[in-house]
């Protein structure tokens, strides 16, 4: 005879809820309920390997969106906002932050004096390309909570639910009539 695991606290809050209103249909808590919970606890491991090299989640993924850039590694802000989907003010406020860490540098744009660009110090690339090869070693070993076949139908799932809440996506605007944080 299979033995069910122990009821989690997902499960626990749906009881409670079916006993005191048992009209309504809450069996969406079960699959929404759980993947917030298991948003916030992947979000603090994440947070680990950002912690380790003095970064917030939002300086983290601005570096990365100047690194997967190619060289010479750089955008201009509003660049930035799409690639990380982030206001433009937020941004200004990251990069103000890494450019006093020396991980950035800002500039005026050649094409457009009024413009800026942003782009990677060798240290800020430095930084990146370790913190990055760390976040993905971190994910894999999150990951390989599930078999292989438990990740790629959870993707499939994921990715196809995602595509129905929101829009397709487009290509962030570049170049020199691209918005800018400044």
């Amino acid at each position: 005879m299979d033995e069910q695991p122990p009821p989690d606290r997902v499960a626990r809050i749906q009881a409670d809820w079916r006993r005191e209103r048992p009209d309504l249909d809450v069996t969406p808590q079960g699959v929404i309920g759980r993947l917030h919970r298991l948003a916030d606890r992947l979000s603090g491991e994440l947070r680990l390997v950002y912690d380790r090299y003095g970064l917030g989640e939002g300086e983290f993924d601005v570096l990365c969106a100047l690194r997967r850039a190619g060289a010479p590694f750089e955008r201009a802000p509003g660049e930035l906002a799409a690639h990380t989907m982030v206001t433009t003010g937020a941004m200004t406020k990251r990069i103000d932050r890494l450019e006093r860490a020396g991980l950035v540098t800002r500039r005026r744009s050649d094409d457009d004096q009024r413009g800026r660009i942003v782009a990677l110090t060798p240290p800020g690339r430095d930084l990146i390309d370790r913190a990055f090869a760390d976040h993905m070693r971190n994910e894999r070993r999150l990951l390989d909570l599930l078999t292989p076949a438990e990740a790629a139908s959870l993707e499939a799932l994921l990715t196809g639910w995602l595509g129905r809440l929101e829009p397709p996506a487009e290509a962030p605007p570049t170049g020199p009539g691209a918005p800018s944080a400044e």
